[in-house]
């Protein structure tokens, strides 16, 4: 294993790895292949210490920068960075719930190459986890398991397992309980591994199943409280939720580079597509998505540490929010490359339609998009009355949204089932309008004004919605609305907070990168819940997408991320 290094170098390395492995990662996904050499390339350069925390003998301390990394694998490979990634999910109910005992023990498997996997689903029963079937009897001082988990990622290949099993026959949220299983440890025939499946993206990974037949496991293996399964599962879930946007985020870089390239070196009448408006314009929307959901992560993963009882809200909407924007621009510019976007060998290896499939499957990662909406309209009263009352934590929000802020460990303690006070985030966007209005910006202003006010709209029309097991698709519309909020929210403060220290470096300067992003926000806003949005002059919005693009192709020049944020080094964030 190489040195220990900060995030930003190491992301290099991973750039430097995954990125010239192009061809053979094709022809993995050709054959279903599992990425073996890649994977364990990945642990040669440490990444695995990246998911213990630093308290266990990790290097894991800033969620800012566990983003940054899971991004780098996203714009490289999405089938590595998933087999590689589930690791961290695998693991995390330890670091909330484990005894100091089950922690160590994990930390030492996972720093020295375990591969871990997290077994919630069963088969017919999908995301509604308390219908979950496979039970743990108490026995013999410890556990007997019987039942099945599929389909899980690392199921096969993972030599331990968070296992979330029935405890009291009635079920219910204090019917269940998690256990960390060794699969060294068990009996010979009392686990089998279910077969392989088949999937259209992703294809590498390990997406497997597993049954236990009688598996006995030592009192030691519960994690946490006999009931409080579900519970702890709620709270990993919304780290694990904002964690996956940063392959979001990742697959979104990897598309616009692969657009852009082909944008600047394909010619039609010996001139570049890249400098006909149509295509300058799909550009630059691309890219404006892309800072749009960047911020929204940053911010999301920043918030872990600093605003941890409002995480409920924040990975819901980050976890809806991000592979639905991916997918349209994905969309957008697989329409712009047309049949290059399909080939599965001769343009770009096939990236492209790989990166499409792959991308498709996020989604329904860690709860798909409608149950992460629904997780959000559960928590509507909450939302709409802080945000009414402008209830805030200020100081949460200031290491939030300021990137030089050190980041304190999670404090595990803190996460909530359910967030008593709102979102700070949005309910506090409001304050951020002195500081856009002295940038002398009108348009600028025009469009923070907006999706402000925006907010506002969205806000009131939820506190009108009771709760529903089964809410009306007016209550999923608002939930999108909200997410589009958050993201324009996101942006305004970290601007708030940062463009004194960055205004010289690209793309701040002229408050590029905000204009371009809450441009994309308030264009998918619906006026009909928002209002009617500003009006600007063609000249403007060319001029707009023209800036946006001359930094695209910059930033393309060169590996590594296409990222507003490249004037701090997040290992100044974080404390080591």
């Amino acid at each position: 294993m190489t040195e220990p290094q900060n995030a930003t170098a190491l992301a290099a390395e991973i750039d430097v790895l995954l990125g010239g492995a192009a061809p053979v990662l094709a022809e993995l996904d050709r054959a279903s292949a599992y990425p073996l050499t890649q994977l364990a390339g990945l642990d040669e350069l440490g990444l695995p210490a990246q998911y213990v925390p630093r308290e266990h003998g990790g290097r894991l301390e800033s969620h800012q920068e566990l983003f940054e990394l899971w991004r780098a694998m996203g714009r490289n490979d999405l089938s590595v960075a998933v087999a590689h990634a589930k690791t961290y999910l695998g693991s995390i109910c330890v670091w909330i719930a484990g005894s100091p005992e089950q922690a160590r023990g994990l930390a030492g498997a996972v720093l020295g190459g375990a591969r871990v996997g997290w077994a919630l689903t069963e088969p017919g029963h999908g995301a509604d986890l308390l219908a979950g079937e496979l039970t743990a009897v108490p026995e013999d001082g410890g556990w007997r398991l019987d039942g099945t988990k599929w389909p899980i990622n690392n199921a096969t290949r993972g030599r331990l397992l968070s296992v979330l099993a029935r405890t009291d026959e009635r079920g219910g949220g204090r019917g269940f309980g998690l256990f960390l299983v060794d699969k060294d440890e068990l009996a010979p025939g009392s686990a089998t591994p279910l077969p392989k499946v088949d999937t259209l993206g992703i294809r590498g990974a390990d997406i497997s199943g597993i049954r236990f037949d009688g598996a006995h496991v030592g009192g030691s293996a519960l994690i946490g409280a006999p009931g409080g399964g579900a519970e702890t599962v709620l709270k990993a879930l919304q780290l694990t939720r904002t964690m996956c946007g940063a392959l979001s985020v990742g697959a979104t870089e990897h598309a616009l580079r692969l657009a852009t390239r082909f944008a600047a070196e394909h010619r039609i009448q010996g001139r570049p597509l890249v400098e006909r408006p149509f295509v300058r314009s799909l550009l630059a929307r691309g890219a404006a998505t892309l800072l749009a959901v960047e911020a929204a992560g940053v911010v999301g993963s920043r918030a872990a540490h600093a605003l941890t009882g409002e995480m409920s809200v924040v990975s819901a909407v980050l976890k809806a929010l991000a592979p639905t924007l991916a997918d349209d621009v994905l969309g957008r510019l697989g329409d712009f490359l047309g049949a290059r976007s399909l080939l599965t060998e001769l343009h770009e290896h096939g990236a492209f339609q790989k990166l499409a499939r792959d991308h498709a499957v996020l989604a329904i990662f860690d709860g798909s998009t409608p149950v992460n909406r629904h997780a959000l309209i559960n928590q509507f009263a909450a939302i709409a009355a802080g945000h009414a009352a402008g209830t805030a934590d200020r100081d949460g929000l200031a290491v939030t949204a300021g990137l030089a802020a050190p980041l304190a460990a999670v404090p595990w303690a803190q996460l909530r089932a359910a967030s008593r006070r709102g979102c700070s985030v949005v309910a506090s966007a409001r304050t951020t309008l002195p500081a856009v209005d002295a940038a002398r910006n009108a348009e600028l202003s025009a469009l923070a004004r907006h999706t402000v006010d925006a907010a506002d709209r969205v806000c009131a029309a939820m506190a009108g919605v009771r709760p529903n097991r089964r809410p009306a698709m007016y209550a999923h519309d608002l939930a999108q609305q909200y997410e589009l909020c958050f993201a324009a929210a996101a942006a305004l403060h970290l601007w708030t907070a940062n463009h004194a220290a960055a205004r010289e470096a690209r793309p701040w300067a002229g408050e590029l990168w905000l204009t371009g992003a809450l441009r994309d926000i308030v264009r998918r806003l619906d006026p009909e819940l928002c209002g009617d949005a500003p009006r600007f002059a063609p000249a403007w919005h060319e001029e707009l997408d023209d800036r946006l693009v001359d930094w695209l192709l910059r930033a393309t020049e060169r590996p590594g991320p296409i990222s507003a944020f490249g004037f701090v080094r997040h290992s100044e964030g974080s404390h080591g």
